[in-house]
């Protein structure tokens, strides 16, 4: 294990990284619920995509595991799974086969980008200062995703978001998260995986938490979606407007994904880089392409990574054992649907507060940085978008050291940045009118 992960070299133990690598199964287990849920509506079979996301999700995290040791954890992303059923399918009259061929398409285009380096270029081009309100805004992000999830906000209240009452799933998650603010304090190892599972429990006797009528927590998974292509319209501007979109909103998320988890984990080298940005960033390509010959949407890094560093994860290791628990997953998926999102909820809260420590390095006496930084970390949560939150960000940066005479701070690359997300802008403001 220590040759193979590392683990003095990063501070951690195999206990350790084992604990983490569960808590960030199970706060991303949602997934196996929600993504075969979302895709069905287009037609595919329920089943099999249940059993494309467990087994793309497992590869995916193996190949992060071993390929770039870091512990980062994959799975069809949420957002992109939104786009891919009600964007391009029953949005833009597309099949399914042909969504799927534009993930495949993606994927193979992102494995080019990873081997020529382009896409760790585009990285390093993002700013310092903006690296950091990326974390911050990951943070929010997911504190927001938490409390919607536990129910605790709603936009049902008569204002654009509330608190909704204390009732329901909305208490249960209340609980957890007292519970596992009072286990984190009393620095009881392993706090926020506890506090999920004892809430789990406490949902119960709240409804919240079913037990099915003659359950059994085995059960035999369904045959996956295999190379349902179809490339009979991939040279339609049509298809290159939704091939793009997923390629643009894929990449940065990645990118902010793992630029979140760098500064959460100060996994990065002297330079401020991370470690084996490269090789993480074919695991991801490589998992978008696997997940499409499986049958699901685009898979990408999970910001719920965070999770399992916040309980000391710091190598591949603790990804091997989420990539495991995804496998395991398949034949016990009665037993890991079982946790509601409110038990998760807790942790996604507590999270976001872990990665709220990276705005005390943001200089906001600064203009041409504080604002930039401030506009980077509302959009993204205000968006409900990493991918957008880095492009305001990077726009509005440019635009203010421009108009701070601080031009030649902007390296030649950022300047490409800015005219790739110009140019979004405007075609996205073409496509509304």
């Amino acid at each position: 294990m220590e040759n193979l992960f590392c683990l003095n070299e990063r501070g951690t133990t195999v206990k350790t990284e084992i604990i983490a690598g569960i808590t960030t199964f199970l706060a991303m287990v949602y997934i196996l619920a929600v993504n075969p849920n979302l895709l069905s509506q287009t037609g595919m079979d329920q089943g099999g995509v249940f059993t494309a996301t467990a087994l793309a999700s497992g590869v995916a995290t193996l190949i992060m595991a071993f390929v770039a040791n870091l512990p980062v954890a994959l799975a069809p992303g949420m957002g992109l799974n939104a786009f891919f059923t009600y964007s391009v399918v029953l949005g833009a009259g597309y099949s399914w086969q042909v969504a799927l061929t534009a993930v495949f398409l993606e994927g193979i285009l992102f494995v080019v980008l990873s081997v020529l380096k382009i896409r760790s270029a585009v990285i390093k081009a993002i700013p310092s200062t903006l690296k950091k309100s990326v974390a911050v805004g990951i943070g929010l992000f997911i504190t927001l995703i938490g409390l919607a999830d536990g129910g605790i906000v709603s936009n049902t209240t008569g204002t654009i978001i509330g608190f909704a009452p204390l009732q329901g799933q909305a208490l249960v998650a209340i609980i957890g998260l007292i519970i596992t603010i009072v286990l984190l304090c009393l620095k009881v190892p392993a706090a926020i995986i506890i506090g999920m599972l004892l809430t789990t429990v406490i949902g119960i006797p709240f409804g919240v938490t079913t037990l099915p009528e003659n359950f059994s927590p085995f059960s035999l998974p369904s045959a996956p979606i295999l190379f349902a292509f179809d490339f009979s319209n991939i040279v339609s501007l049509k298809f290159l407007t939704v091939f793009f979109t997923f390629l643009f909103v894929d990449m940065f998320d990645t990118i902010g994904t793992l630029m979140g988890v760098a500064e959460q984990s100060n996994l990065k080298d002297e330079n401020g880089d991370i470690h084996n940005v490269n090789q993480a960033l074919f695991a991801d390509a490589a998992g978008t392409i696997i997940g499409a010959m499986l049958g699901t949407s685009t898979v990408t890094s999970f910001v719920e990574s965070t999770a399992g560093i916040a309980q000391g994860g710091r190598t591949g290791l603790s990804s091997l054992v989420t990539g495991l628990l995804f496998f395991l997953a398949l034949f016990l998926s009665p037993i890991f649907l079982l946790i509601p999102s409110c038990a998760s909820a807790p942790a996604l809260i507590i999270v976001g507060f872990l990665m709220m420590k990276s705005i005390t390095h943001i200089d906001f006496e600064d203009i041409s940085e504080g604002l930039p930084a401030f506009i980077s970390i509302i959009s993204m949560v205000f968006s409900y978008s990493i991918a957008t939150g880095i492009s305001w960000g990077v726009m509005s940066w440019c635009i203010c050291k421009i108009a701070s005479r601080k031009i030649k701070e902007i390296p030649v690359i950022t300047w490409i940045l800015f005219a790739v997300f110009l140019l979004k802008t405007v075609m996205d403001i073409w496509q509304i009118s």
